[in-house]
C-alpha cells in the first residue's frame, strides 16, 4: 500500500463551502439575513450501474456529503469500523451483523437498519440521517437509500490496500480526522510490510475456507475482482503468501476440495478461516474439528503446526476497516512466534 506521503492519484476529495441563506420576520431594522457556512466532501466513484444478472457497467458518479456529520447510517461494517477508528460513530447499521469488537463504534441508542442486503427505508427516513454508506453486499439499494440522504457506495473492487486508503482518507476528510487518518494508514502499511516479511520466509501456503464440513480452497484475485474474490484471495495479494498451486483455481476446478487435495498439494502453511464461525451457522463443526483426521495429520502444515487459524469475523464479514486490517496482521503475524 502507498504511503499516505505520496500522491493519491486514483482520489480527488476536493473540498467546498456551500452557503445557506437563512433569514426571519420581523422589524426590517433589526433583520439580518443569517449566514451559515457547510463544509461539504466531494466523493467520485464508479458505481456498477448493470442489473443483478448481467456482466459489471461502471459509471461514474459523484456525491457532496456535509462534512461532520451528525448521524450517519452505513451498511458496510468495514466502513463501521474506519468510521469508529477515526473517532467517529454511527447511527444505525444492521446491528445483528457488527462483530463485538466494533460495537463500541456504534451511538449509543443506535438503530437497526436492516440486514447486510436489506434495508429499513421507514425507519432510515424516519431517523433523517446525514450520510448512508453501502458497499458490496448492499450496492444494490444504493439507487432507494440516495434518495433519502446523500449516499455513498464504498464497494471493495481490486486492489485491498488501494481501497483502504481511499475509503479512510474520505472518512478521515468526512470527520474532519485527516491527521489520524494518515497515520492509522501509516501504521497499516509498516504491519503490513511486516506480514509480508514473515510469510517470505514461510514457504508455501494456501487459504482454506471450511463450512458444513466442506473445504474450499482460495485463490488470489484479479485485477478487477470486487468483493467475495477480493476476499479470497487477502491471503495471497496483500499478505504476500506464496500459493502451494500455481493456479488454485484450475487445480481446483472451482469447487469444494477433498483432505487428500491438502495433503496432494502439501502447503506448509494452511490459512484457515471457519465460515459458519463467521455467520453463526448453528450445528456445524468447528474448523478444527473438521480438519482434525488422518489425512490432515499427514499433511506438512500439520505436521509443522502451521495450521493458521484466521479471525472468521475479520475475513470473511467485514474484511476491511482500519482495526479489522490490524487484525489480519496479527492473524498472519503468528507464523513468526
Amino acid at each position: 500500500m502507498r504511503t499516505t506521503a505520496r500522491p493519491l492519484a486514483a482520489l480527488a476529495l476536493p473540498v467546498t463551502a456551500v452557503l445557506v441563506l437563512s433569514g426571519c420576520g420581523g422589524d426590517a431594522d433589526a433583520e439580518t439575513a443569517a449566514i451559515s457556512e457547510t463544509e461539504m466532501v466531494t466523493f467520485t466513484w464508479d458505481r456498477n450501474v448493470a442489473g443483478e444478472d448481467e456482466d459489471p457497467r461502471y459509471e461514474e458518479t459523484t456525491v457532496e456529503v456535509p462534512k461532520n456529520p451528525e448521524k450517519i447510517v452505513t451498511f458496510d461494517i468495514a466502513s463501521l469500523d474506519t468510521i469508529g477508528a477515526l473517532g467517529g460513530e454511527v447511527a444505525g447499521a444492521p446491528l445483528e451483523s457488527v462483530p463485538d469488537y466494533l460495537q463500541e463504534y456504534l451511538a449509543e441508542d443506535a438503530f437497526n437498519a436492516g440486514t447486510l442486503f436489506e434495508a429499513d427505508l421507514v425507519e432510515i427516513e424516519a431517523q433523517q440521517p446525514d450520510l448512508i454508506v453501502v458497499a458490496n453486499r448492499s450496492a444494490a439499494l444504493y439507487e432507494d437509500l440516495s434518495e433519502i440522504a446523500p449516499t455513498v457506495d464504498l464497494s471493495l473492487r481490486g486492489s485491498y490496500t488501494e481501497n483502504l486508503e481511499r475509503t479512510a482518507t474520505f472518512l478521515g476528510e468526512v470527520l474532519g480526522a485527516e491527521d489520524e487518518a494518515a497515520a492509522a494508514l501509516e501504521e497499516i502499511d509498516a504491519g503490513i510490510e511486516e506480514a509480508r516479511a514473515a510469510t517470505a520466509d514461510a514457504g508455501t501456503g494456501l487459504g482454506l475456507m471450511v463450512s458444513g464440513g466442506e473445504l474450499s480452497a482460495l485463490a488470489p484475485a484479479g485485477a478487477d475482482a470486487v468483493g467475495p474474490a477480493v476476499r479470497g484471495g487477502l491471503i495471497y495479494d496483500v499478505f504476500g503468501v506464496e500459493p502451494a498451486v500455481e493456479d488454485v483455481e484450475a487445480a481446483t476446478h472451482g469447487e469444494p476440495v477433498s483432505f487428500e487435495f491438502l495433503l496432494e498439494t502439501d502447503p506448509d502453511t494452511l490459512w484457515v478461516v471457519d465460515r459458519d464461525a463467521a455467520t453463526g451457522e448453528a450445528g456445524t463443526q468447528p474448523a478444527a474439528a473438521v480438519l482434525d483426521n488422518e489425512i490432515v495429520r499427514q499433511t506438512t502444515a500439520a505436521q509443522e503446526d502451521q495450521i493458521v487459524y484466521l479471525d472468521p469475523m475479520a475475513w470473511y464479514i467485514v474484511f476491511g476497516g482500519l482495526d479489522t486490517t490490524q487484525i489480519m496482521i496479527d492473524d498472519v503475524l503468528q507464523i513468526a512466534e
